[in-house]
């Protein structure tokens, strides 16, 4: 658990995105968002989509690098008991 919201984290951190700024324009709870940085929960696929385009429109440089952190993260980068 905890790619996408380790990734997460990290961008609305870097680039001052509130938790509930994210969640008010992807149309959902902030508990939603809160779960997923706090690595409580994952979000669906679906979902992941739905955060770059809601990044997108907030601030696309932040988009871009939620992707890239996303995609370029390795599964031993969220599970440090692999290997």
């Amino acid at each position: 658990m905890g790619r996408a919201g380790k990734a997460l984290k990290q961008v609305l951190e870097s680039y001052d995105i509130t938790q509930n700024r994210l969640a008010v324009e992807m149309g959902i709870g902030r508990s939603n968002v809160h779960r997923w940085i706090n690595e409580l929960a994952d979000p669906v696929g679906d979902a992941i989509i739905d955060i770059r385009d809601a990044l997108e429109k907030i601030n696309p440089v932040a988009a871009e690098a939620f992707t890239t952190l996303y995609w370029n993260s390795s599964p031993e980068d969220s599970d440090s008991s692999a290997g």
